[in-house]
């Protein structure tokens, strides 16, 4: 557990040095195409409208997985790229002030780091059921959709603000 509250800590630092490095930049064009395209294709509007969405979804799909099915076996839980609720979530999201996108990043890292330090061996074992990936336990929910997948929007946005033309916060 210490090295997954390391790795939230890591993201949390990582997303807190990108709010004015982001800020600085604006304003962000929206992306044309946003759906199941490609995520290299999205602004960091999107990425920050993604991330700030994923982190409560994925957190209530762990729970849904921990508190189990009744009857035994496992829970479904999860969602497909294509899932109109995350591009409509998306869609709405992308246009609010940054500030908030990274508030409620922060709000979500936090969240996930209160949880577990409460989360229990055998909770992480309880198994879930993944429409595209199946069985897993909940543990890995943690590992696939949040910390690695948290990471790679981390890298994503570097690389958007290593490539993206660089525009005078002061234009004369």
């Amino acid at each position: 557990m210490t090295n997954e509250l390391d790795r939230l800590g890591s993201v949390h630092a990582a997303f807190d040095g990108l709010q004015g490095r982001v800020a600085r930049r604006e304003p962000w064009p929206l992306a044309s195409t946003f759906g199941t395209e490609p995520e290299a294709s999205w602004g960091p509007r999107e990425v920050l409208a993604h991330v700030a969405e994923m982190l409560p979804f994925w957190l209530g799909e762990l729970e849904r997985v921990v508190e189990g099915t009744p009857g035994g076996g496992p829970t479904a839980f999860g969602r497909l790229a294509d899932d109109p609720i995350r591009i409509g979530s998306l869609e709405r999201d992308r246009t609010l002030p940054l500030r908030v996108l990274f508030e409620r990043i922060d709000a979500g890292l936090h969240t996930w780091m209160g949880r577990l330090d409460s989360l229990t061996d055998d909770e992480r074992a309880r198994p879930g059921l993944h429409p595209r990936l199946g069985e897993m336990p909940a543990g890995g929910i943690l590992e696939r959709f949040v910390l690695g997948h948290a990471e790679e929007h981390v890298a994503q946005l570097e690389a958007i603000l290593t490539e993206a033309p660089k525009r005078d916060a002061h234009p004369a």
